[in-house]
């Protein structure tokens, strides 16, 4: 996690000030930090993390083949977890907060986060659902309209996101990644951090460690949270990956493959 120092020098005078004024119109802050495969195991060691308490979710993606979608920047997601309600989300980044009609803004379902990591931030707007229990099952075997997945205010939020013509129903299914999610508060550590784990069909995996917080908080947090992970022997400078698109970009090629 970059600190607020590291963040402030490589950004340029106006960056920054954009970077200030997007924490301040934002919801909450999401500090995060994906780790090179051959450092996973030794960091999960370091921070006493134990992979039995992890939750496991299955993710799954809605595309076209062309990932049309998140070339607009739009991203459309449907979840099963284990032990709590399944659900979906339709995103939209990057964003500017107080471009979004106030309608939006105050609805109780739509979250503006703010996203950092080593190298740089993207601010999101990200409209929340429920799902039953077995929808998601139905949708992706096509016994059930993938529209079906998402609530009439997500079903807005995308038509008014989406490139024209990319219609719920006709998207491809992308997935599913299984993902061990694991919440801890580490020894020495203030906070609660979160660790997930991305399994990716060919046998590739993705650990991200990340932390919420305040937005006013954002700086400090990460000047924090990053002595803390230094100490503990944890690569602060390791190539930082994207977990959505990394999965994206592999169902894509099968897609064609497969086609």
């Amino acid at each position: 996690m970059a600190s607020g120092v590291d963040v402030a020098l490589a950004l340029s005078d106006e960056e920054l000030g954009q970077l200030l004024e997007l924490l301040h119109e934002a919801d909450s802050t999401e500090l995060k930090l994906t780790l090179p495969e051959a450092e996973q195991r030794s960091a999960v060691a370091a921070l006493g993390m134990d992979p039995l308490d992890a939750q496991i979710r299955q993710v799954y993606f809605f595309d076209t083949p062309d990932l049309a979608l998140d070339a607009a920047g739009v991203v459309v997601r449907a979840r099963r977890i284990q032990d709590r309600a399944h659900d979906s989300v339709v995103k939209l980044r990057p964003v500017v907060p107080d471009e979004l009609p106030d309608r939006l803004r105050e609805s109780k379902n739509l979250v503006v986060e703010v996203d950092a990591m080593p190298g740089g931030y993207v601010c999101s707007a990200a409209m929340k659902g429920k799902v039953g229990p077995e929808d998601v099952r139905a949708a992706v075997a096509e016994k059930l309209p993938i529209r079906k997945l998402f609530s009439k205010e997500q079903r807005a939020f995308y038509s008014a996101s989406a490139p024209e013509g990319t219609e719920l129903d006709d998207l491809s299914v992308l997935g599913p990644i299984f993902v061990l999610k694991l919440k801890f508060s580490p020894e020495g550590y203030d906070r609660r951090l979160v660790a997930e784990v991305w399994l990716y069909p060919n046998g590739t995996r993705i650990l991200e460690l990340s932390t919420k917080c305040a937005p006013s908080e954002a700086f400090d947090v990460a000047a924090e949270s990053r002595a803390y992970l230094a100490r503990h022997g944890v690569n602060l400078e390791g190539e930082q990956q994207t977990k959505t698109k990394a999965a994206l970009e592999f169902f894509a090629r099968e897609l064609a493959a497969a086609g």
